[in-house]
């Protein structure tokens, strides 16, 4: 009697090893799970999408939330919109790659294009929001705008409708402002100075994404 009141009994010891262990393995996913911060929804899909998150791939369809570091993808012959904060749209189009690095709730953030046409863009008169899309082309950095990015005759191309944005790569750094556009003929290159796009141009981009 004496060893069982002085000591915890051989039965109830291994009861909390299993205990502690089992705590220590789901632990990690657990806070995974609690960091997953939702950022967006899908607001509109045609085709497939998907989202690859920190520990599952989803397929995406009409309001499915979104999440920090979520990377994005979209399939062939496929398109994807997705509302972002409050004021904020993107606008995939097909075989597109973009992770949602960090962005802070209607004051900006971080975005990585990895691949595909995009079109960002935020209502007229909504608060400025600070945004930078990375991509291998260069850094392009947003305020309140509605600009396409993406592959366009040839070459990776920056159009913006309205607002203007910063177009950065190879030392050079334009500033693109409403009815200009800058090609950039590969990741090392530099930004060619701003210019009007002919109308044929911007309409293809803009079917890309639409």
């Amino acid at each position: 009697m004496r060893k069982q009141t002085e000591g915890m009994p051989a039965v109830d010891r291994r009861v909390l090893l299993r205990t502690v262990v089992g705590a220590a393995i789901f632990m990690p996913a657990a806070a995974q799970a609690q960091r997953a911060e939702k950022v967006g929804a899908v607001e509109d899909i045609r085709g497939q999408a998907f989202a690859v998150g920190q520990t599952e791939r989803r397929e995406l369809d009409r309001a499915a939330p979104l999440y920090i570091n979520d990377l994005v993808g979209t399939g062939s012959n496929s398109r994807l919109t997705m509302h972002l904060g409050k004021d904020t749209t993107l606008r995939l189009g097909e075989q597109a790659r973009l992770t949602l690095d960090r962005l802070l709730v209607n004051a900006g953030g971080e975005i990585t294009l990895q691949s595909g046409p995009i079109l960002f863009s935020r209502p007229a008169g909504a608060a400025p929001a600070r945004m930078q899309i990375q991509t291998s082309f260069g850094l392009i950095a947003v305020r309140g705008t509605r600009f396409f990015a993406g592959q366009s005759a040839g070459v990776f191309g920056v159009f913006v409708e309205r607002g203007s944005v910063t177009v950065s790569n190879a030392g050079t750094q334009v500033l693109v402002r409403g009815g200009q556009g800058t090609n950039i003929a590969g990741p090392g290159a530099a930004p060619t100075p701003p210019s009007p796009w002919k109308p044929e141009r911007i309409r293809d981009a803009f079917a890309s994404v639409s």
